[in-house]
């Protein structure tokens, strides 16, 4: 359970990463998408960074 949790941060990263490059391969980029998927990026980012400290 605590690999699943350390890892957690990456998935969210994983997940606005492809929010990004879906719209992108498309062509039907708005701003809704562009700050969800930075939202996401942002978060992922910050949540590994305090799950790797704290499960470590």
């Amino acid at each position: 359970m605590n690999t699943l949790l350390k890892y957690l941060g990456v998935l969210i990263l994983l997940i606005g990463v492809v929010i990004l490059a879906v719209p992108f391969l498309t062509g039907g980029m708005s701003n809704t998408i562009l700050i969800a998927g930075i939202s996401l990026i942002i978060i992922g980012y910050l949540g590994h960074i305090f799950l790797n400290k704290k499960f470590q």
